[in-house]
């Protein structure tokens, strides 16, 4: 227990899983500090007095950036792309504290692969820790780092792509994926063994992405989730969810799903806890992180 405590206090590292064929690996590109209270404003100081294994020495959750590597042979697809090579301090009182990025493509090369190597970026969503490398240049060029790939978004996140201006992805951002997008359906396969997953409410067109092999399946589940704790608290949402009952819906289905056999999560902002399984507690369903 005392090294997964450990764990829910700091960002992730590489972590990798075989299911079959796949493997799937958590590519960090950096890290942000959600402010407990700011993030999830329907807990309370008592939960968190309850629950300092989720806090870092700051008070902060520890949340990291980064992106899911899916390879399959000498295919690779990316689903999300972190941050980019950028970095900002805390403002006070804002419910995010200090953010940075820029560490996925240095990761990458440590496992093999470059940009080009990568033959889709599928996105859960358009939110800027997410955009990352897709629209920021790579290092000594002018275009972006994946401007050879398809750019997979939901199309109800891209028709209705105006909406998440107010959370930050401004026109600029947009303008720059805009030569780069494919729109995907419901239920479309993007990958061999990866099927997009429409889950509306956090923004208009969030995705999961469902992903198949050797008799297991893993769920990318994206910004439906943010902490461990709110496996135990679907009710808990986030202050930037576009629709809050939709949303909440969702999560709730979503733990229920995780507790099905051969069923394993990834969360990518879930601290070092990224992979695991949800499994009945004593209070309730709790995230089990697996040792990858």
């Amino acid at each position: 227990m005392t090294n997964t405590n450990e764990r829910l206090r700091r960002p992730s590292r590489i972590r990798s899983l075989r299911l079959g064929e796949t493997r799937v690996t958590y590519v960090p590109d950096g890290s942000v500090q959600l402010t407990p209270r700011g993030w999830l404003p329907d807990t309370t100081d008592a939960v968190w007095a309850a629950h300092p294994e989720y806090l870092d020495e700051s008070g902060h959750l520890a949340a990291g950036i980064g992106g899911l590597l899916v390879e399959r042979g000498d295919r690779a697809l990316l689903i999300d792309t972190g941050f980019g090579p950028q970095s900002f301090p805390a403002e006070p009182g804002a419910p995010i504290g200090a953010i940075h990025g820029g560490a996925l493509l240095d990761n990458l090369a440590a496992l093999g692969r470059r940009p080009r190597d990568v033959e889709a970026v599928a996105f859960t969503h358009l939110h800027v820790d997410h955009l990352g490398w897709a629209q920021h240049p790579a290092p000594g060029g002018d275009r972006p780092a994946f401007a050879h790939a398809d750019y997979l978004v939901a199309e109800p996140e891209w028709s209705q792509r105006h909406l998440l201006e107010a959370h930050g992805t401004g026109k600029e951002a947009l303008a720059a994926l805009e030569p780069y997008v494919r729109t995907v359906s419901d239920g479309e396969e993007v990958f061999p063994g990866v099927r997009v997953r429409f889950v509306p409410g956090h923004t208009p067109g969030h995705a999961a992405y469902v992903i198949t092999s050797g008799g297991k399946r893993l769920l990318a589940f994206g910004d439906a989730l943010h902490s461990p704790i709110q496996v135990g608290h679907p009710e808990w949402g986030s202050v930037v969810d576009h629709d809050s009952p939709e949303s909440a819906g969702f999560r709730r289905r979503l733990v229920a799903e995780l507790q099905e056999p051969d069923t394993i999560g990834f969360g990518i902002h879930f601290a070092d806890v990224v992979f695991g399984q949800v499994r009945p507690g004593a209070n309730g369903a709790v995230w089990r992180p697996l040792d990858a």
